[in-house]
């Protein structure tokens, strides 16, 4: 869903509300935080969309748990914002998501780190197939394009203070990544076992030999990059194609964030891969929010 259409078929609080309602609800409108379905509209001119449960006497609107709760932005903003970052391939920085909705950038920054949060919520059901598994370091300045004159090329890999990022992702389908914290042999079988199904699945890895753990469970085929960059159906071309997204998202828009939100734009990274083949990433996202 483009702006023009965000502005054409949300003009306002009452337009926003509705469209929530249908999403969440449809006819069968409940209170979040009983459960119950014996609720009636609250007659409250100045107060748009509240609901009283007469189970537990509370009162809610459709944004109670949510993202949208308690905020102060109007939702059309929110809307705008969440139709803005999901069709930004390379990301948004909240300098322009405030430019763009004529607000400060702290609210800006404030609603993309809410969104971003809501991309996090789910990773599916395990990967299966051809499994491409690779880890990366995200941070500081891109490499020259020319480095055949440098005798000093500078560090990369462990070897630098970025920041170790881990990911799989099941050839033509999902992608999972995370912030690593252990990138032996150890950790990266268990970070394998809990995003992809070893029964009947093919790991492509390339020459780590930390990777070797993972070899005792799942069957195995490695990549030698030395050699190159494809034997056939043997490659992490997709994985690797994933991780030049995550990086010109740092690189272009973001320029730097710090290693305890990483997990945010990395997750936000994976949203945007795994929604890269829906009609409306917009209403795929606001179902989300309520799953």
């Amino acid at each position: 869903m483009n702006l023009l259409t965000i502005f054409s078929k949300f003009p306002d609080q009452e337009a926003c509300i509705e469209y929530l309602e249908r999403v969440r609800w449809a006819d069968d409108a409940h209170c979040p935080h009983c459960g119950s379905d014996s609720v009636a509209r609250k007659e409250d001119a100045g107060r748009v969309g509240r609901w009283n449960c007469h189970a537990c006497n509370s009162s809610f609107n459709v944004l109670s748990g949510t993202i949208f709760e308690k905020t102060r932005i109007p939702l059309q903003k929110w809307f705008l914002a969440i139709g803005l970052i999901v069709n930004a391939k390379k990301s948004l920085s909240s300098f322009q998501l405030a430019r763009d909705l004529d607000m400060n950038q702290k609210s800006a920054w404030y609603m993309q780190q809410r969104i971003r949060a809501a991309m996090l919520t789910k990773e599916g059901e395990l990967l299966q197939g051809i499994i491409e598994a690779d880890e990366t370091y995200v941070g500081g300045k891109p490499r020259k394009g020319n480095r055949r004159d440098d005798d000093t090329p500078g560090p990369r890999g462990r070897a630098t203070k970025k920041v170790p990022v881990v990911g799989a992702i099941e050839r033509g389908g999902r992608v999972v990544a995370r912030v690593a914290d252990d990138l032996t042999g150890k950790g990266l079988l268990r970070f394998l076992r809990s995003v992809a199904d070893p029964n009947g699945s093919i790991l492509m890895t390339d020459e780590l030999s930390a990777y070797n753990e993972a070899g005792k469970v799942f069957r195995r085929s490695v990549i030698n990059h030395r050699r190159a960059y494809a034997e056939g159906q043997t490659h992490t071309n997709s994985i690797e194609g994933f991780w030049s997204l995550l990086k010109r998202a740092w690189y272009g828009s973001h320029h730097h964030y710090s290693k305890s939100y990483m997990p945010l734009f990395v997750g936000e990274a994976c949203w945007k891969y795994n929604q890269r083949r829906s009609a409306d990433p917009f209403a795929e996202f606001m179902k989300d929010c309520f799953a």
